[in-house]
């Protein structure tokens, strides 16, 4: 059969895909993208049937489909997987078959990435589902019994203060352990509530100084290298506080024979593609340093990951990068980490400078008063002992305090109150409805109901980036009454 030159080096070279014309099954003409993707010059190819292009028999059960799913090979035996369209074409003398070869190994490879990702994703969520389970078991182990200890010992016939009042000590500080766990969960996720402020670096380096320096104890020299000015950086200063205490228990406990750990500040400059993960633009250096023993690639690799952590007997809880990574990334920075066995680690994070300026710190003020005066309080908790705390702790301090268990008997106890209800306490996350809601419903019929919201995991009521929404007042959980008290004082107050 002839083919015309225009044909042949005109449309058909154009063509991104592989092109095959066939003629009773053998090929008669093809485009150099064919040629590329099977690996054969076209003149050993012309003529011979098209199965020499195929690993597998012709998936006949597919012809119905616009495109054809198959497993092509190349003159080399090498496989591919391809995606072919046919069409009949008929020209003079007879009829052909033009098939149109897609090369789509690539798209798999993103699928089996994709796959690996979701499969490791799973993966890190179930070992942190299971360091979860572990430590706080512990902690529920620690306050069950002794507050077991705490009810034998008080309905004893000669029941001892003084060992009552140290099993409950042991009871609070289980909590007190158990929030702590809870706050690094929440900064891991993103979900913490956060408090940016613009701030200078240096400045929170010096003021958390001291407490590294007793956390590392008289056998390691802490350096700190401040860069002479700095940019100022946006960020919650308790959490710079907690990212550098993480980095510098970390490094105390790759030095058990003392070392050195270096913490160094720099104003640095990003150009375009300079960096993976941040855009170009004016940065601020934070390096933490360690002469300890290192880590090998494998460690390395994992070293961010939840409850990932090389110390035995359960000695940490595996959370202090992955939460130093939620911090730095929260804030929109990154952080990187270079270690060799051996010659130490150094982590290097980079937070963006700030467009604002440092504010004047405030001056002291005296302690305010947070007892009540009378005003009435509408209380709302689905977790009925916590809801009974509060409503204690309120009424004790001089507040009247009406309780609801959700949002339906908020609604029906504030229509069935006559006087004023001076301010909304209302958790945020409640089944049947979530106290955002009950807040705008009730500012309907009650506008000039104040509203503080309390919980510990404030998703629903945070705007961007983790902070809270405009002119929302939070409290989190778990608080004392000291917290509860100045939360209220301040929310009435204005």
């Amino acid at each position: 059969m002839e083919w015309s030159e225009e044909l042949s080096s005109g449309l058909l070279q154009a063509a991104p895909d592989a092109i095959v014309v066939m003629e009773e099954g053998r090929i008669v003409l093809l485009n150099d993208r064919a040629e590329a993707i099977f690996g054969w010059p076209r003149a050993e190819l012309l003529g011979q049937h098209a199965r020499v292009l195929l690993s597998e028999p012709f998936p006949r059960d597919q012809m119905s489909r616009d495109t054809i799913s198959l497993r092509a090979r190349r003159r080399d035996g090498s496989e591919f997987p391809a995606e072919a369209t046919l069409a009949v074409v008929q020209v003079s003398g007879g009829e052909v078959t033009v098939a149109v070869v897609r090369d789509v190994t690539e798209r798999h490879q993103l699928k089996a990435e994709a796959h690996s990702h979701r499969s490791q994703r799973l993966e890190a969520l179930g070992q942190l589902a299971g360091g979860i389970a572990h430590d706080f078991n512990n902690l529920l182990g620690v306050i069950v019994n002794y507050a077991n200890f705490v009810i034998e010992e008080a309905e004893s016939p000669t029941p001892d203060v003084a060992t009552i009042a140290a099993d409950a000590r042991q009871v609070i500080k289980a909590g007190e352990r158990g929030t702590g766990l809870t706050h690094q969960l929440l900064k891991f996720a993103r979900r913490e509530v956060i408090r940016p402020q613009v701030l200078d670096l240096n400045e929170v380096v010096a003021e958390v100084e001291g407490l590294l320096r007793r956390s590392l104890g008289e056998h390691i020299t802490l350096i700190t290298r401040p860069a002479a000015s700095l940019p100022p950086v946006t960020c919650d200063p308790g959490q710079i506080e907690q990212l550098l205490v993480n980095l510098a228990v970390n490094a105390r406990d790759a030095m058990p024979s003392g070392g050195n750990l270096v913490i160094d500040t720099a104003s640095s400059h990003l150009s375009p593609g300079e960096h993976s993960e941040l855009p170009a633009g004016d940065y601020v250096r934070l390096r933490v340093s360690d002469s300890g023993r290192g880590m090998s690639p494998e460690v390395i690799e994992r070293a961010f990951e939840p409850f990932f952590t090389t110390k035995p007997n359960h000695e940490a809880t595996g959370l202090g990068l992955a939460t130093v990574y939620g911090i730095v990334t929260q804030a929109g920075g990154s952080v990187s980490l270079t270690s060799e066995p051996g010659l130490g680690t150094t982590v290097t994070v980079l937070l963006p400078r700030s467009e604002g300026e440092e504010p004047e710190p405030e001056p002291a003020l005296e302690p305010a008063d947070t007892g009540g005066h009378g005003e009435t309080l509408l209380v709302v908790e689905d977790e009925a002992a916590l809801r009974d705390v509060a409503g204690r702790i309120l009424s004790g301090a001089g507040y009247k305090v009406l309780t609801a268990d959700g949002g339906a008997e908020a609604l029906r106890l504030a229509a069935l109150h006559d006087g004023a209800i001076d301010l909304l306490v209302s958790d945020v996350v409640m089944p049947g409805m979530l106290g955002k809601e009950l807040a705008e419903r009730l500012a309907d019929v009650r506008p000039d109901t104040r509203v503080l919201y309390m919980s510990g995991y404030a998703q629903p009521v945070l705007a961007s980036q983790g902070t809270l929404d405009p002119g929302v007042a939070l409290l989190e959980k778990p608080f004392t009454s000291e917290d509860l008290l100045a939360a209220v004082r301040k929310r009435l107050d204005g």
